[in-house]
């Protein structure tokens, strides 16, 4: 079964029916979520419900949004995302609490083989044409910012408390409670308490 290569990190056909049909329903539901205005509440949390159902408490996305299949994806509570979220679910993406997107995030787990033999587009015997691709998990910790442009590719984990700076590529692992930038990202230093501000009231 195609579903379970993809999530298993193995070699798939994206072209099957079953995540075929999984992509033009998230499609469908994200076209919808996009031309509501932030007025017509209730209406988009039901798109919502549908679009991404492993959703905490308080967690909203500021259309226009993108998913490849919504479903593989899981936010924890008090996430938000600003303009052009784009995650591609190709492989289980987990996000923790109180996570904050800038505009134009990419959480992008689809990989392709280095080798162009396995890359390259396969002919079927009916002419349709095809390739394999892969996925790796991706995991961001509770209480981090991304901020605008960030790129978290596949295979990368987030610990949690970090701030990922605008336009960073992020393609290893960023421990937890760093301030990262970068392409690629790295680490400048540790966010400590020496980094909190007046207390507002």
């Amino acid at each position: 079964m195609e579903k379970d290569k993809m999530l298993s990190g193995r070699l798939y056909d994206p072209t099957d029916d079953e995540l075929t049909k999984r992509r033009i329903k998230a499609r469908k539901l994200a076209r919808r979520y996009n031309n509501m205005d932030e007025d017509q509440w209730e209406e988009m949390q039901a798109i919502l419900s549908e679009l991404v159902p492993n959703r905490g408490a308080d967690t909203f996305f500021q259309a226009p949004v993108y998913f490849d299949y919504g479903c593989f994806v899981s936010f924890g509570k008090r996430c938000s995302a600003n303009f052009n979220f784009t995650v591609l679910d190709c492989a289980p993406i987990t996000i923790g609490d109180n996570v904050m997107f800038g505009p134009n995030c990419t959480l992008a787990a689809p990989m392709h083989p280095l080798c162009p033999q396995e890359r390259n587009a396969r002919e079927r015997e009916n002419g349709d044409l095809y390739n394999l691709e892969y996925a790796k998990p991706i995991k961001i910790g509770s209480d981090c910012w991304l901020a605008s442009n960030v790129t978290v590719c596949g295979g990368v984990t987030i610990g949690e408390g970090c701030v990922i700076g605008a336009g960073s590529v992020v393609t290893r692992d960023i421990p937890a409670h760093s301030l990262a930038a970068g392409n690629p990202c790295r680490v400048i230093r540790q966010i400590t308490d020496a980094d909190l501000m007046e207390v507002l009231e």
